[in-house]
C-alpha cells in the first residue's frame, strides 16, 4: 500500500513498477501456455519497456542484498549450489535457477518473485549473470558479493578475446563499494589479478591438491601470459587450461594465497567425489554427488562465497551433499532400460574437461556410446573453430559407437577422425530427433549414452526428451 502522504513522483513511479510487474508477470505466463519457451527472457523484456529502472527498485528493497555469479563455464552449476545453500539456511532466494542470464532473464527473475506493487518476495537476489552483461549488472544491481569462477575463450565472435572481458571486469568491480565483497580463482590467472587494487573486500579460492596436475599446460590453455609483463607464465602444476599453480618467472606476479580451499579431492567417475575444504575456522569433509574436477571446483567456489553470509559449514555441506545438477549440466536422464548423461560442452576447455571425464568412466575401458551435437546458433557461437582446440584425442581407443548431429556435424565428424576415432565407428546424422534414435538403438545391457551437445543442441534434444516422458520441461526443474 502507498503511503498517505506519498508524493504525486513517488505515487507515479510504483505505479509504473506496478504496471511493469503486471506486464512482465502477464507476459511469463502467456508465454508458458502458449509453449513459446520457458518465459525466461521476454517478461524481462517487457518489464523493462515499461519501466527501464524496474530491476534496480526491486532489488533495491532486498533486506540482504544482492549476489553476482558469473565465469566462462560453471554459472548455471555453481549458482544453484548457491542457492541451495542459501535456502538450507532459511533464506528466500531470488534467483534466475533456469539460466537466463542477460538483463532481460535477471528482470524477469526479478518481477516474477515480487508482488504486484513489485515488492521482491524474498532475502537476497543471486543471479547467474552472462560475462559481457556484468558491468551494465554491477551498475544496476549494486552487488554485495560477486563471484568469478574463471574465464576461457568462449564465442569469440561475440565477446572477443579474455583479455577484452578482463579489462570491463576490471572496471566494474572498481567501482564497487568497501562494503563489497569480489570472490575470485586463484588458479585462474585472468581472473585472480582482478583483485589487485579494488576498494572492496577480495577473498580468493582454488585447489590446493595437485595430485591433480597435468604437467605442462595443453594447446587448450588460452590466457597463460602474465598480465602484468606479457611473460609466458609457469605452471607448478598445471590443472586443466590455464588453470593451475601459476607465476611469472619475470615479474614475480604470482597465484595469490587462498582463503577458502579445496584442500584433498578424490574422484569417483561420474558418481561422486570426496571433498575436504579448509577455511579460515577450520574445515569439513563432504561428499558431492557430481563427477569432474571442474565442479569440486565449482563446489568450492560456493562455499568461499556462503562463507561471506555467512554460513555454518554444517548447511553447506548438507545443501552440496543433497545437490542435483543442473538441466543439461551433467544430467542423467532415465530413457526406457538405459540412462542418459547429458553433458554441456560449449568451449575448448568445457568440452576437454567433459571428455577427460567420460574416458576415466569404467566403461570407456569396453567402449563409450556418444552422441555430439553441434550446432552454430547464436546462443552457441557461430565459430565452431574451438572444436579443433579441445582435446578430443582423449577419446583415442575408447570408442565403440558414435554419431555426430547438429547444423556443424560434418565439421565434428572431420575433428574426431583427426582425433584418431575410426570412420568405422562413427555416424552422421543430420536430424536430432532421428540421431537419439540411432543412439539409443545401438545401447546394450547396462550401456550409458554420453550426450554431448552445445546450448542450443542441448535444448533441442531435451526438448524430444521431454516429448516423450524421459524428461521435464527445463523451467519446472
Amino acid at each position: 500500500m502507498l503511503p498517505f502522504n506519498a508524493s504525486g513522483e513517488v505515487v507515479a513511479l510504483r505505479i509504473r513498477q506496478a504496471a511493469a510487474t503486471l506486464a512482465g508477470k502477464t507476459a511469463q505466463q502467456l508465454s508458458q501456455r502458449l509453449h513459446a519457451g520457458g518465459g525466461t527472457t521476454l517478461p524481462g523484456l517487457v518489464a523493462r519497456r515499461v519501466a527501464p529502472h524496474v530491476l534496480q527498485d526491486v532489488v533495491q528493497a532486498l533486506p540482504q542484498g544482492v549476489i553476482l555469479v558469473t565465469g566462462t563455464n560453471g554459472k548455471t552449476t555453481t549458482a544453484r549450489m548457491v542457492a541451495a545453500i542459501l535456502r538450507a539456511d532459511g533464506r528466500r532466494v531470488l534467483h534466475n535457477r533456469a539460466g537466463a542470464n542477460l538483463l532481460s532473464g535477471l528482470t524477469t527473475t526479478a518481477v516474477a518473485n515480487t508482488d504486484l506493487w513489485g515488492r521482491p518476495q524474498a532475502d537476497i537476489a543471486l543471479f547467474e549473470t552472462d560475462e559481457a552483461h556484468v558491468p551494465a549488472a554491477v551498475i544496476e544491481t549494486q552487488p554485495r558479493i560477486v563471484l568469478v569462477l574463471n574465464l576461457f575463450r568462449d564465442q569469440l565472435d561475440r565477446y572477443g578475446e579474455v583479455d577484452t572481458i578482463a579489462r570491463r571486469w576490471r572496471a566494474a568491480f572498481a567501482s564497487l563499494p568497501g562494503s563489497s565483497t569480489v570472490v575470485l580463482n586463484a588458479d585462474d590467472p585472468a581472473v585472480a589479478n582482478l583483485g589487485a587494487g579494488l576498494a572492496c573486500k577480495v577473498v580468493y579460492y582454488g585447489l590446493e591438491d595437485v595430485s591433480h596436475g597435468i604437467g605442462a599446460a595443453r594447446h587448450t590453455a588460452d590466457s597463460a601470459f602474465c598480465s602484468r609483463c606479457g611473460t609466458a607464465l609457469d605452471y607448478a602444476p598445471n590443472f586443466y587450461g590455464h588453470m593451475g599453480h601459476w607465476h611469472c618467472p619475470n615479474c614475480g606476479n604470482t597465484r595469490p594465497a587462498t582463503d577458502v580451499a579445496l584442500q584433498h579431492l578424490r574422484l569417483a567417475g561420474t558418481a561422486a567425489s570426496q571433498l575436504t575444504i579448509r577455511e579460515p575456522h577450520g574445515g569439513f569433509d563432504l561428499t558431492l554427488p557430481l563427477p569432474g574436477l571442474y565442479n569440486a571446483i565449482n563446489a568450492t567456489a560456493a562455499i568461499a562465497t556462503a562463507l561471506q553470509l555467512p554460513v555454518a559449514p554444517v548447511k553447506m555441506r548438507d545443501a552440496l551433499e543433497g545437490f542435483a545438477a543442473a538441466f543439461g549440466r551433467i544430467e542423467r536422464i532415465s530413457a526406457g532400460a538405459h540412462e542418459i548423461l547429458m553433458a554441456l560442452i560449449k568451449n575448448p576447455v568445457g568440452a576437454s574437461e567433459t571428455v577427460r571425464m567420460v574416458v576415466g568412466t569404467a566403461e570407456a575401458a569396453q567402449g563409450l556410446h556418444l552422441l555430439i551435437a553441434i550446432n552454430d546458433r547464436i546462443a552457441d557461437g557461430t565459430d565452431v573453430s574451438w572444436l579443433w582446440d579441445a582435446d578430443w584425442e582423449q577419446l583415442g581407443g575408447h570408442v565403440a559407437h558414435a554419431i555426430v548431429t547438429g547444423t556443424r556435424a560434418t565439421d565434428m565428424a572431420v575433428r574426431l577422425k583427426y582425433a584418431g576415432v575410426p570412420p568405422d565407428h562413427m555416424e552422421t546424422i543430420a536430424d536430432g530427433a532421428t540421431a537419439l534414435d540411432r543412439a539409443l538403438a545401438e545401447l546394450g545391457a547396462g550401456d550409458t549414452l554420453y550426450l554431448l551437445p552445445t546450448y542450443t543442441a542441448m535444448l533441442d534434444l531435451r526438448a524430444e526428451l521431454v516429448e516423450r516422458g524421459f524428461a521435464r520441461p527445463f523451467w519446472a526443474d
